[in-house]
This record gives structure tokens, C-alpha cells and sequence, in this order.
């Protein structure tokens, strides 16, 4: 019967090879001293100077993903 890899946190290892993962008691916030929420909006500008950064790298599909985002305003 082959050996199973364990899944639970709290389940001894199956060979004693595998160390066991302790956590913290207190661990940090992902987001901690990160800005966090909504990003700014791209203004008008900034959208055709990507558009135009696009066509002159000939990155036809680059281009068409981004119209299609900007498009669906997404």
C-alpha cells in the first residue's frame, strides 16, 4: 500500500522525515503597511499613450486585450 501524504495541519508525518509546521501564535497581517482599496482611475491621457505604446510595438494582441478591458471597463 503506498504511503500517504498527510493534509491536516495537526497530523503527524507518515516516514518522521517531514518536519512539522508550526504556526505563530500571532501572525502578521498580509496587508500591513500596504496601501490598501481602490486603485486610481486611468485618466484619458494615460489610456492612449498605452494604446499608442502598443501599436508601435506591433503587439497586436496586447492591444486588442486592452481595448477589449478598457471597452467592458473592466
Amino acid at each position: 500500500m503506498a504511503a500517504e501524504r498527510h493534509e491536516f495541519k495537526n497530523q503527524a508525518p507518515i516516514n518522521g522525515k517531514e518536519p512539522i509546521m508550526e504556526t505563530p501564535e500571532h501572525r502578521e497581517a498580509w496587508n500591513k503597511r500596504k496601501l490598501v482599496g481602490q486603485k486610481a482611475l486611468l485618466k484619458p491621457k494615460d489610456i492612449w499613450a498605452i494604446r499608442i505604446h502598443l501599436q508601435n510595438a506591433h503587439a497586436v494582441r496586447d492591444l486588442a486585450m486592452f481595448n477589449l478591458a478598457i471597452d467592458s471597463k473592466l
